[in-house]
């Protein structure tokens, strides 16, 4: 019986075959003997936090992976923000922003060159300028968190319902703040986009004619003269973790964006720093979550070897970063695999192609599941492909979480109610019966 369990979440892992790797994805090209021989001791098959075909971003995947709904999700600015550790007022909304190039074409902003090369002093004295805006009953704050990104607060009689203006691909136009189409007759709304249209706007005057790009300029350094925004949010309330799985939870990872989503959803984290040497920055994190098995009964260790090297955009890059991780997954398997009562699974939160103009892609990603009594199916290799045939099946969002409930022997027989809010779990924090 596995009592507890560890998540290794290899990000962006699942792809698309490529010529150059044989007709093969980079995790199928890749020697993987560690990843085989865990696929080979459990049962395998495929996940996916949505539909089938939907590309999802980080957020959205591990939101789902975590059990939760699109609709309990508070936006990617949200989750920066508290991770920045940034204090939001309930009716504040969060963009995603960061300094960019860009040029102007008939009246139109067209995205030159996205985080352009800059000194830290440069960003620090362009951001000045910039930091406050107000509106009638708005007001603006840009909030460097690292390098040219930040977040931008609006504040007052704002709603988080409007386009982004990030293109998101060079050469093209910066996209006009406009209302959702469900919210395009609400008032706030339509306050909100003109009040962040004129402070980018604004921005952009500010900007553009700065001494520093000025000199930028006669160094032939394209100039940082404009905000691109995304993803804008505003804080929900939904069950924390531990209340909705039963499961008191650590995760070990690194970023804003993963520690913001884990504090909003009772998550405790471990924050992490990324090296040059990710083979090493795994080993750490599964040596740190082998320490923390007497106090939690779920762990979730993040990296993101296979994304990044995905989006150099070269296959053989990502079939070299696979191995490492791989290799890192080598230097703590025996230790997973002496623990008699744990649960090991290896998944990851969507796939990320190594070719092609996408971002991420809309393909399942494969995962395996090793523990006491778990069944063991015919597949020996860890890729796309062979866990397609395993017995698992194919998962979709918050089935991977009653899967890990079945796993660790807590799910509840549907139907019982041990208490007054129906709970997946068993057994739930019931009321005892007393007579006196």
């Amino acid at each position: 019986m596995a009592i507890r369990g560890i998540l290794i979440l290899l990000d962006g892992l699942g792809d698309r075959s490529y010529p150059s790797l044989g007709g093969k994805t980079p995790l199928a090209a890749a020697h993987t003997p560690n990843l085989d021989s865990l696929a080979a001791r459990g049962m395998s098959g495929l996940y996916h936090g949505d539909q089938v075909g939907i590309s999802l971003p980080s957020e959205l995947a591990h939101f789902s992976l975590f059990g939760y709904h699109r609709s309990e999700f508070p936006g990617r600015g949200v989750l920066e923000a508290i991770g920045a550790g940034i204090t939001l007022a309930p009716d504040d909304v969060a963009v995603l922003a960061h300094l960019v190039s860009v040029r102007e074409k008939e009246n139109v902003l067209i995205l030159h060159q996205d985080r352009p090369p800059a000194e830290p002093e440069e960003i620090k004295t362009l951001v000045e300028p910039v930091a406050c805006y107000e509106a009638p009953d708005i007001r603006i704050r840009y909030i460097p968190t690292h390098g040219l990104d930040g977040i931008l607060i609006l504040a007052g009689n704002v709603s988080p319902c409007f386009t982004d203006t990030d293109p998101m691909r060079e050469g093209q136009p910066f996209i006009d703040v406009s209302p959702l189409a469900q919210s395009a007759d609400d008032p706030s709304v339509r306050a909100t986009c003109s009040a962040l249209k004129n402070y980018l706007i604004r921005t952009y005057t500010l900007l553009n004619d700065h001494p520093v790009n000025t000199s930028r300029r006669a160094k032939g350094i394209p100039p940082i003269n404009a905000i691109a925004t995304q993803r804008a949010g505003q804080l929900l309330s939904v069950e924390p973790f531990p209340q909705r799985w039963g499961l008191r939870a650590l995760s070990i990872n690194s970023g804003l964006m993963y520690g913001g989503l884990c504090e909003f959803l009772g998550i405790d984290t471990k924050r992490v720093q990324d090296t040059d040497n990710g083979e090493r920055d795994l080993t750490e994190r599964l040596n740190l979550a082998i320490e923390h098995l007497d106090r939690y009964d779920f762990i979730h260790i993040h990296t993101k070897i296979p994304d990044q090297a995905a989006h150099t955009k070269d296959p053989l890059k990502k079939k070299a970063a696979i191995e490492s991780a791989d290799r890192a997954l080598g230097k703590s398997l025996s230790r997973l695999l002496d623990i008699p009562d744990l649960l090991v699974i290896v998944t990851s939160d969507h796939s990320t192609p190594s070719g092609g103009p996408l971002i991420h892609s809309g393909e399942t990603v494969p995962i395996t599941l090793v523990g006491p009594n778990i069944r063991r199916d015919r597949v020996d290799q860890f890729d796309e492909i062979h866990c397609a045939a395993g017995s698992l099946g194919i998962l979709r969002e918050a089935e991977f979480m009653y899967t890990v409930l079945n796993c660790l022997d807590r799910a509840k027989l549907a139907g019982i109610m041990d208490t007054p809010v129906n709970q997946p779990y068993w057994p739930g924090p019931s009321l005892p019966f007393r007579i006196r």
